[in-house]
C-alpha cells in the first residue's frame, strides 16, 4: 500500500473497526437482556444499530468518494423498494456491487434490515448442503417463496467514459459512475429467460439502459452517523491516551504502532478480496461469460 493512500485508509479503518466493536457490544448487550422478553422490540432495536454500521460504507460511497448511482427502473417498483420482503439477485461488474446494494437498500429505507449472501459466505445459510450461485438461488426461493412476494433483478454496468470503481478508489476519494437497472418479478411469475445479456449489449451500445432514470438523491443521514462517529471517538482517544500515558513509553508508543499496523494489513487484504478479478467465475457458456462478466452475486434483502 502507497504511503498516500495509506494516510486517508488508516484513519478510516480505525472509524470502522472500533465503531463496529461498540455495535456489537450494543448488540450483544441487547441478546442478553432484551431478546428473552421481547424479540420484536430487539430486532427494532439491533435494525437501528446495524445501520449506524453499515451507513458508513454509504457515506463512503455517497460522501467520500462522490459515486454516481444512477437507477433505472419504472416509476411502480421505484415505489415499491423498501416496502416488501424481497430476494435480491445481481450480476458481478466491479468490485464494489454489494455496496451498490448497500446504498439501494438505505435509500429504500431498509439498510439495517438487509442480508447479504455473496459467494462463499453462501455456505453459512441454514442448510445443510454448500451452496453455489445457482444452487443457492433455487434454495432461497424455495424457502422464501411463502413469504417474499417479489425478485428484484438488478443489472450493474460501469459506463465506457467512467474509471470501473474499486474499493482503493473509493478510499483515495475518487468518484466513479455506475448505472443499474432494476426489474420486479412477482415470485409467482418468474420468468424463464435472463434478459441481461440484451440489457448489458444495450448499455454498451448506447451507453444507458433506456428506462425511466429514477432520482434517488444522496441523503444526509450517513454523512451525520460518520460525522457523530468521528468526533466520539476522537474523543474517547484523546481519554484513552491521557488515562493510560500511551505516548509517555515505550511500550505505548510500541502498542499503538501495533495496532495501527494491524488496521493497515486488515484494510489491505479487504481491498485485495474485493477485486473483481480474484473473484471465482462461474461455469456459464463462452458467450454468456462475455457479455454477462463475472458469476452472478445472490444477495438476500429482508425488508422490513
Amino acid at each position: 500500500m502507497a504511503i498516500a493512500p495509506a494516510i486517508v485508509i488508516v484513519p478510516l479503518g480505525v472509524l470502522f473497526f472500533i465503531s463496529g466493536l461498540v455495535v456489537n457490544l450494543i448488540q450483544a448487550v441487547c441478546y442478553v437482556t432484551i431478546r428473552p422478553i421481547s424479540k420484536n422490540t430487539y430486532r427494532r432495536i439491533n435494525r437501528e444499530v446495524a445501520e449506524l454500521l453499515w451507513l458508513e460504507l454509504v457515506w463512503l460511497i455517497d460522501w467520500w468518494a462522490g459515486v454516481k448511482i444512477e437507477l433505472y427502473t419504472d416509476s411502480e417498483t421505484f415505489k415499491l423498494m423498501g416496502k416488501e420482503h424481497a430476494l435480491v439477485i445481481s450480476n458481478h461488474r466491479s468490485d464494489i456491487d454489494w455496496l451498490v446494494g448497500w446504498v439501494l437498500a438505505q435509500r429504500s429505507g431498509c439498510l439495517g434490515s438487509t442480508l447479504a449472501v455473496m459467494k462463499k459466505s453462501s455456505k453459512l445459510l441454514p442448510h445443510r448442503s454448500r451452496l453455489g450461485a445457482l444452487q443457492g438461488f433455487v434454495t432461497a426461493v424455495s424457502h422464501m417463496r411463502s413469504f417474499v412476494p417479489a425478485i428484484y433483478d438488478v443489472t450493474v454496468a460501469i459506463p465506457k467514459t467512467s474509471p470501473a470503481p474499486t474499493m482503493l478508489r473509493l478510499f483515495k476519494g475518487q468518484s466513479s459512475v455506475i448505472h443499474v437497472h432494476l426489474k420486479r418479478h412477482l415470485m409467482k411469475d418468474l420468468p424463464e429467460t435472463d434478459d441481461a445479456d440484451k440489457l448489458l449489449d444495450k448499455h454498451i451500445a448506447e451507453g444507458s439502459f433506456g428506462e425511466q432514470l429514477q432520482d434517488t438523491g444522496r441523503p444526509v443521514k450517513s454523512l451525520l452517523v460518520v460525522t457523530s462517529w468521528a468526533i466520539l471517538l476522537l474523543l474517547g482517544l484523546l481519554k484513552v491516551f491521557q488515562w493510560f500515558s500511551l505516548f509517555s513509553s515505550w511500550k505505548g508508543i510500541s502498542f499503538l504502532a501495533i495496532a495501527l499496523a494491524i488496521v493497515t494489513i486488515l484494510m489491505q487484504i479487504l481491498i485485495q478480496f474485493s477485486q473483481s478479478e480474484r473473484s471465482t467465475p462461474a461455469k456459464v457458456a463462452p458467450s454468456k461469460a462475455k457479455s454477462r462478466g463475472e458469476s452472478s452475486t445472490t444477495r438476500v434483502d429482508k425488508q422490513q
